[in-house]
């Protein structure tokens, strides 16, 4: 099987290299916290002293980010090391930009690279059924395909280089606006003394009907697996979502596109992260909605 460097084994990059391991391949990883490195090494992670110690044998390196700068440091640190031809792949949610210059500093290596973003969360990371967004030439697709379908259930190929960031970014704003929406719909009810049960019945099955609310519910009750049933506990942290919402944003101003439902959502979620609830899961917007914090993270 192949040989694999996994670089950033976070909450979403750990379970993600542990699935590669589960599939039968050698995979070599690294991460700056060692507790991430523990965790790794017990799902069958070979721990590397460093990135660049992670890519020598590696005929696929995979990386797994914060942002923009951290993918620009590590291909940098990293390529000099990784194998004329090796494939590369950037599975962090980054700006399109920045997702263009590491395709660029993978081609001067001489090597294959795709942007593969991902959407499903920690529970698609552990349960392999992510949704890769994948941008970069076909053939360079072609490569990775076969990896990613092991982590996750669909892979789509979305364009050329950057493409898998923009639809991540495009997904996300969507994602954001529907549950603050969704969020406004439930305090609603509340004040119009609807029960949250009988919201859910009525909109799960009507024209209502969206992912947020049938996956991540805001309300304890309606969604037993919904964050809301475990005190807000992430799930997608709010600040990831604020994150993703400034990179929207960003790419809006630059591409010139109006977009002030994204606007208003990246501007709502960037009160919900002042007011300190960044680490609790994105659902939890409902509280700062309702004017009070809710119940603390599990």
């Amino acid at each position: 099987m192949t040989t694999i460097a996994f670089v950033g084994l976070g909450n979403m990059g750990g379970p993600m290299a542990a699935n590669l391991v589960k599939a039968g391949h050698t995979v070599l990883g690294f991460d700056l916290v060692s507790a991430s490195c523990e965790t790794a090494r017990a799902a069958g992670v070979r721990i590397a002293g460093s990135g660049a110690e992670a890519v020598r044998e590696a005929d696929v390196v995979v990386t797994m980010l914060p942002a923009g700068k951290h993918v620009l440091a590590v291909w940098a640190e990293v390529l000099p090391a990784t194998k004329p031809g090796a494939l590369m792949i950037d599975s962090s949610t980054i700006d399109v930009e920045s997702a263009r210059k590491v395709h660029g500093m993978a081609k001067e290596r001489s090597c294959a690279s795709v942007d593969a973003p991902v959407s499903g969360g920690v529970a698609g990371a552990k349960a392999a059924t992510l949704t890769f967004m994948c941008g970069g030439a076909k053939r360079d697709f072609a490569k990775a395909e076969p990896i990613l379908a092991r982590m996750g259930k669909r892979v789509i190929h979305c364009g050329e280089a950057g493409a898998g960031q923009a639809a991540k970014i495009c997904n996300n704003m969507i994602l954001g606006i529907s549950m603050i929406g969704l969020c406004e719909a439930f305090v609603l009810a509340e004040k119009l003394g609807l029960s949250a049960q009988a919201l859910f019945d009525v909109a799960s099955t009507s024209s209502g009907q969206c992912w947020s609310l049938t996956n991540y519910c805001p309300v304890p009750g309606p969604v037993p697996s919904s964050p809301a049933n475990s005190g807000y506990k992430p799930g997608f942290a709010s600040a990831l979502m604020w994150k993703d919402l400034k990179l929207a944003q960003e790419a809006a101003t630059a591409a010139g596109a109006a977009t002030p439902l994204g606007a208003a959502a990246a501007h709502i979620y960037a009160l919900h992260n002042g007011w300190g609830e960044g680490g609790t899961d994105f659902s939890g917007i409902i509280h700062l909605i309702r004017g009070r914090s809710g119940d603390p993270p599990g």
